[in-house]
């Protein structure tokens, strides 16, 4: 990926933004949440000053006009340059064409979901389901509203986009709920047992895994795969 003078997404939008006009910071947040493009770009109003002041020291956009509209404080309209316009097409190329790991926080969660008992996952995981589905809700709502306005879809793929990997997360946190509440998912019987035995002797993870026949009955083979830093 290509190392940035302004790498925040906001800017991004504040580039695609005042390449269809000149704008003062508060008419491009407006823009923006109208549109809905908030949902899908981080938008708060101190980072968007600050965004606007990093693109305007990188040449990327020039003030042009100062207005003032009564007792209201001065605001500076800015403008794109070609610097800019060069910037924001090099940047859509990237984030259109080339994939990018992101770091999801329920990834990083399931990367640590051992270290809560088995019933606690399936909770927690049910729990979320129900958020997933509130905002699958809103989603689809927000689809049927802009739909009946007959708004056309390429204004909106974004949010196609974002509805379906909610959905994707709804499905893959329900079934695993499913698959650890029966047992259904592979280690689910290491998993609980381990968690029995902690509570029950009051030893720690990793003492039963040092001796896994004295607790477990078997060798457990799998167990001689895991790298000695890993344990």
């Amino acid at each position: 990926m290509v190392k940035r003078k302004v790498a925040n997404p906001l800017a991004f939008a504040v580039l695609g933004s005042l390449g269809e006009r000149s704008m003062h910071p508060y008419e491009i947040s407006t823009m923006l949440k109208g549109r809905g493009k908030d949902q899908s770009i981080k938008l708060n109003y101190g980072s968007l000053y600050s965004v606007v002041a990093a693109l305007e020291k990188a040449g990327f956009i020039e003030a042009v006009e100062t207005l003032r509209d009564g007792n209201r404080p001065e605001r500076t309209v800015y403008a794109i340059t070609e610097a800019g316009r060069a910037e924001f097409a090099d940047w859509l190329t990237e984030l259109l064409g080339t994939p990018e790991k992101e770091f999801s926080q329920l990834e990083a969660g399931l990367a640590y979901l051992p270290a809560f008992p088995p019933d606690r996952v399936v909770e927690l995981l049910e729990q979320r389901v129900v958020a997933l589905e509130k905002q699958i809700a809103q989603a689809v709502a927000a689809h049927e509203f802009m739909q009946s306005k007959k708004f056309p879809r390429i204004f909106w793929v974004e949010s196609e986009f974002r509805l379906d990997l909610l959905t994707a997360e709804r499905d893959y946190a329900k079934r695993l709920a499913g698959e650890i509440r029966t047992d259904d998912l592979e280690g689910s019987a290491f998993w609980r047992k381990m968690h029995d035995l902690v509570a029950e002797l009051g030893i720690s993870p990793s003492d039963v895994m040092k001796n896994p026949v004295k607790y477990f009955g078997e060798d457990l083979p799998w167990l001689k795969e895991v790298p000695p830093e890993a344990t």
